[in-house]
């Protein structure tokens, strides 16, 4: 009798990706159990009630992929649910007409960066722009757009977003001492972005960028929930596992029915300023591989840049500094993408 391998089983598996999903078995955590007995192979499964509709499908299509697998006689799978959480929406900032939260699903990845440089390039297309750093325990939008200034309040208790290369910018980070750490959770960390979206006097705006920490928790099922969210950017590098991350973010937004509008490869080469030639550290071209794989749109690839880095460290932002640039171009084409598709 041949040995039934469960780590092929687990292998076969976790590579099944779910109808109406870009997620796998692995990226959901689904696989509770497998055992084996003889020849008879049963599959515990733990999945979202938001899956039921589609269970017949799955379940053939598993039976399969495990009666392929060498020894195996018999297979069943057995499914565990769990209750989708109900969000209630709200829209807690009406003067505004589109509002677009960027992404990336983990840290590290340039995400800030990227944001604070489409938002000057989105304010250079001539459109009112807001720019909201929602990392409670990490802003660094502050640092990066130069900011050091405290916000004022108006009579009626509103607090006025600073204003700087063209936009309206509220972060905590002009709220407590730089070197001060906040310790809030729970209650008062979602208090705190609700008091961020409609207690700040944005005005009108064409759009809001928020900027979203790390992670695809409770800082952004809060954003998402009360803000009217038109759309999502995801960044990425490059490589295999920071867009493994940005996946859960895809799916993430995918789960609260905001649409991705499209998706961006950061740190995607570098050029030497000194001999000119290109490197690619992180890879290149891997993100749009996997867009055009997952039917998304591709937005563009920002290159790994000295000058890009010093102006964030600075406060004087790229697209701001060098707006003739071969770089700057890249941001300000994903800009027009993006009024174009938000129909601005």
């Amino acid at each position: 009798m041949t040995k039934i391998s469960r780590a092929a089983l687990f292998e076969a598996l976790n590579a099944y990706v779910v109808p109406g999903t870009n997620a796998t078995l692995t990226n959901l955590k689904a696989v509770k159990g497998i055992d084996v007995t003889e020849g008879k192979v049963t599959v515990l499964l733990q999945l979202m009630d938001a899956y039921r509709d589609r269970v017949a499908v799955i379940k053939q299509a598993l039976e399969e992929l495990i009666l392929n697998q060498p020894g195996v006689t018999a297979a069943d799978i057995e499914i565990g649910w769990e209750k989708t959480a109900q969000v209630e929406f709200k829209n807690l900032i009406p003067g505004i007409k589109r509002c677009v939260v960027v992404g990336s699903g983990k840290g590290g990845v340039g995400k800030s960066t990227v944001t604070a440089n489409l938002a000057i390039a989105l304010s250079q297309l001539g459109l009112k722009v807001g720019l909201l750093d929602s990392d409670i325990y990490g802003p660094s939008i502050p640092m990066m757009l130069g900011l050091k200034d405290s916000p004022l309040g108006t009579p009626d208790g509103q607090i006025l977003p600073l204003e700087k290369f063209g936009i309206k910018v509220m972060s905590m980070g002009l709220l407590i001492e730089e070197d001060r750490p906040v310790i809030w959770r729970g209650a008062m960390l979602n208090k705190a972005l609700q008091q961020f979206l409609k207690d700040v006097a944005w005005g009108d705006l064409d759009v809001l960028l928020i900027d979203l920490p790390p992670g695809t928790g409770d800082v952004q099922l809060t954003l998402i929930q009360n803000a009217q969210v038109d759309g999502a950017v995801i960044v990425s590098t490059p490589q295999d596992v920071a867009f493994l991350d940005a996946k859960k973010a895809i799916g993430m937004f995918g789960t609260v029915k905001v649409p991705v509008l499209g998706i961006i490869e950061n740190m995607s080469s570098f050029i030497c300023p000194g001999c000119g030639k290109e490197t690619q550290i992180f890879g290149h071209g891997g993100v749009k591989a996997a867009a055009i794989r997952m039917e998304l749109p591709f937005l563009g690839e920002v290159p790994i840049d000295l000058a890009i880095r010093e102006g964030g460290d600075s406060g004087k932002p790229f697209v701001a500094e060098h707006p003739h640039s071969v770089q700057t171009k890249v941001f300000q084409d994903m800009a027009e993408t993006l009024k174009g598709v938000l129909k601005l």
